[in-house]
């Protein structure tokens, strides 16, 4: 254990993790590492100025969000507010009866959506500061669940993954429905209390709705704490069964690295299973030796080096 922290403070002792901003882990479900660092910061673009982290600061997850939600449908299914992932996609927005009636588009269902295997045309290849970013134009859609819904059909579903924050979109309004509530309101109460979490936000977009593929913030602590929820096979918050099927590999990504529901699995020796964002945000959680590690930064759109330094610090351990 040691080893580990020598490893990570030379690194950042030694600059080779410029834009890092906070670091726990957990081993055994106790605090074995803490570290905080300090810089400019963003939530999500709008700009936060120069910022000193501590245990108490709220970060941006980005796409780190995508997973918390698959948790959420988890527990919103083990309530029955929610379909079973083989459920048909669109008609859970029936107000849509053109797309409802689209042959082309019967057989999609929600597992193609939390296994990001929709089979529709997408791209966040693009800057997520242009609209040539199919997640930006989402956002600024008239009504995000038709735009993503609408995508022309580019292949089979459930051939091929293809990163697309439109799918988290759609989980969280199916969520949103079936509990009657906002998704946040929802989180409230069905995952964030129970871990004790009372410091959080979750930004909202131009529609006044809460971003589900990126606009989650929590203090690095707490979502430690919920990768040792993950761990722990769920408690009584979120159903084992749900995990089990979460973090179950479904998709190939590359040989060694796939996904399951909204969930990252790295499938080699030491498999570990994770929840990762843009900048540098990262929650890993391995069963081998009860590891958890959070990480926040600030490599916002680009390659997050420092933060790939630190994690391979930690995990060769």
């Amino acid at each position: 254990m040691v080893a580990m922290a020598e490893r990570v403070d030379e690194i950042l002792r030694a600059g080779g993790a410029p834009h890092f901003h906070g670091l726990v882990v957990l081993r055994g479900g106790e605090p074995v590492l803490e570290r905080y660092g300090s810089g400019p910061d963003h939530r999500l673009g709008e700009p936060l100025g120069h910022v000193e982290f501590g245990r108490d600061t709220l970060h941006d997850l980005r796409s780190v969000s995508k997973s918390m939600v698959a948790l959420l449908y988890g527990i919103a299914l083990g309530e029955g507010l929610v379909p079973e992932p083989g459920a048909g996609l669109v008609a859970q927005f029936p107000e849509y009866a053109d797309l409802v009636a689209d042959p082309a588009r019967a057989h999609l269902t929600i597992e193609h959506a939390l296994t990001m295997t929709l089979g529709l045309d997408w791209n966040e290849d693009a800057p997520y500061t242009s609209t040539a970013n199919s997640e930006i134009a989402m956002e600024e859609a008239p009504d995000r669940y038709r735009y993503v819904l609408e995508r022309p059909v580019a292949e089979e579903a459930g051939r091929r993954w293809l990163y697309c924050g439109g799918a988290s979109a759609l989980l969280g309004g199916i969520i949103a429905r079936g509990a009657g509530r906002p998704l946040e309101e929802y989180a409230a109460t069905a995952l964030f209390e129970p871990l004790g979490i009372t410091s959080w936000e979750w930004s909202k977009g131009g529609h006044g709705t809460v971003s589900a593929a990126a606009g989650l913030r929590l203090r690095p602590m707490d979502l430690a704490a919920i990768g040792q929820l993950v761990l722990d096979g769920g408690r009584d918050v979120v159903p084992a069964s749900w995990l089990r099927a979460a973090l179950t590999p479904r998709v190939v990504i590359d040989p060694g690295f796939e996904y399951g529901y909204q969930w990252y699995l790295n499938t080699g020796k030491r498999p570990w299973a994770a929840a990762l964002g843009n900048g540098g945000q990262r929650l890993i959680v391995r069963e081998e030796d009860a590891l958890v590690m959070a990480m926040t930064a600030g490599e916002y759109d680009q390659d997050p080096g420092g933060a790939t330094a630190l994690t391979e610090a930690i995990l060769d351990d």
